[in-house]
């Protein structure tokens, strides 16, 4: 069992559970709402599962798949690697009984969250998710917003997808969301990465308040995955070199909105950025191929 509390950081394949290199659950985190599995499939390799409880999204990573849910289907085309462009996906009603099948073998992550209503299964074209270019300078970061509030309806999943060229920084300013109030949603988060180099490796930090103590900076490589139960969260790191993906995802008990609080120790440097130009590696993908140099 991970439990988010005592032991925030999942190295690679501390949380496999056949067929998934990747499984966290909330019972396996210690926590109420939110859910990420990975599996990889070989060449015409299939996986079957029941949602249960959960709503979820299928995202390829690498490849692409046929996905049956009960008596529906459809195909995602995927990509070639999170690097290479903005995917399609699908979404996951609970109490579905579902079927990928990759053709071509493949990479894919299933983010998930406990719903409290059923939604039809769907597709969610690539050409549909908002990319967002955020921050400045070495702030400069690319945010992929197919699963949040604003551009795909879910009833409690938020989930968006990272992208931070090498030498950057990300979710910066840190900040956090686990309050009910009117500056912040308490939202439990998992992110999982993975580097464009697999020699690569990026830095995640994550610290708490005086009364709810966390403290993590950890180095992390493709496949490990951080939990963020609560406390301020930034920056993740992208060494020198190498480019560094992070799929966010997130879901608390209230209304299905994300809204953060910057630390105020580190907040003022957002004043900084309209005097600072956009990294000009950005944006990394779009929804049409391109490939690495």
């Amino acid at each position: 069992m991970t439990d988010a509390r005592v032991n925030p950081l999942v190295p690679r394949g501390s949380s496999a559970e056949r067929p998934f290199d990747v499984n966290v659950t909330p019972e396996s985190a210690g926590w109420e709402h939110t859910g990420l599995r990975v599996v990889q499939l070989p060449v015409g390799g299939r996986v079957r599962f029941r949602t249960g409880g959960d709503e979820i999204v299928v995202l390829p990573l690498i490849g692409g798949c046929d996905v049956a849910c009960d008596d529906e289907r459809l195909t995602l085309t995927g990509r070639r690697s999170v690097f290479s462009r903005v995917t399609d996906f699908a979404y996951l009603p609970r109490g579905s009984a579902v079927t990928l099948r990759a053709p071509n073998g493949g990479r894919f992550a299933l983010p998930a969250a406990r719903a409290r209503r059923d939604l039809p299964f769907r597709y969610g074209p690539a050409e549909d998710v908002p990319v967002e270019l955020c921050g400045a300078g070495p702030a400069s970061r690319q945010v992929n917003n197919f699963c949040t509030p604003d551009s795909f309806e879910t009833d409690r999943l938020i989930a968006c997808e990272v992208l931070t060229p090498g030498g950057n920084w990300s979710c910066y300013p840190p900040h956090k969301h686990d309050e009910q109030s009117g500056e912040e949603t308490s939202l439990e988060e998992i992110c999982y990465y993975e580097l464009a180099d697999l020699r690569g490796r990026g830095y995640q930090r994550v610290y708490g308040h005086p009364d709810r103590p966390i403290d993590v900076c950890a180095e992390v490589r493709t496949g490990d995955v951080v939990l963020i139960p609560y406390g301020w969260h930034g920056p993740s790191m992208a060494a020198p070199g190498y480019d560094l993906y992070h799929l966010n995802v997130l879901a608390g008990p209230g209304e299905r909105r994300w809204l953060a609080r910057d630390d105020p120790a580190h907040g003022w440097v957002r004043g900084r950025w309209a005097g600072e130009v956009l990294d000009p590696r950005l944006p990394m993908t779009s929804a049409r191929e391109r490939r690495r140099r």
